[in-house]
This record gives C-alpha cells, sequence and structure tokens, in this order.
C-alpha cells in the first residue's frame, strides 16, 4: 500500500460543507476529492483550470447615473456614424466579449 500523508487547509466552513454536501451526492469523500485534485494538479504540471478574473458583465441601466448613461448613448450614436452591424455580427461580438 502506498503511504500517505495529510494535508491542512482552512476554508470558509459554508463552502466547504457546500463543497461536502456535493461531493457526498457524488459518492466522494473530500479525501478522494483531494486525491483527485493533486493528480490532476501533476497531470496538467499546474493548477487544472484557468485562473483569471471574471470578464465585466454589462451594467444594468438601473445602476447607472445620468452621466454614465449619455456616456454609453453617446458611444452608440458614434458607432451608428461609423457603420452598422448585422444582428449575426452583433451576437458574434458580444459572444466573444462576454465569452458567451
Amino acid at each position: 500500500m502506498a503511504s500517505t500523508s495529510a494535508v491542512d487547509a482552512r476554508i470558509d466552513t459554508e463552502l466547504k460543507d457546500r463543497a461536502e454536501s456535493i461531493l457526498a451526492q457524488l459518492g466522494i469523500s473530500p479525501s478522494e476529492a483531494m486525491q483527485m485534485f493533486y493528480s490532476q494538479i501533476v497531470l496538467h504540471n499546474g493548477i487544472p483550470f484557468d485562473l483569471a478574473l471574471p470578464k465585466p458583465k454589462p451594467a444594468a441601466i438601473a445602476t447607472m447615473s445620468r452621466e454614465e448613461l449619455n456616456a454609453e448613448l453617446a458611444k452608440g450614436i458614434d458607432s451608428l456614424k461609423t457603420g452598422s452591424y448585422t444582428a449575426d455580427a452583433v451576437n458574434s461580438i458580444l459572444g466573444r466579449e462576454l465569452d458567451l
């Protein structure tokens, strides 16, 4: 049998409880999940997922000041002067910018 070592980690109690509830539904113990995570770190030679700040979501109009709203509307008017886009082109651009 392979030798084992303990890993001590401090995490938020609510996060731990929520994660362990999901693991229990999957039939996986916290120790097994940590073993999987460490195995993926070794396999990927790093963290097995992208570490990046989330892309900003479009601001809701209700949260904007009048000045911010006017600035955004002015950008839209300026873009109309430079040309127009098809609905498909707009969807494509928004999809790239918002990672949709």
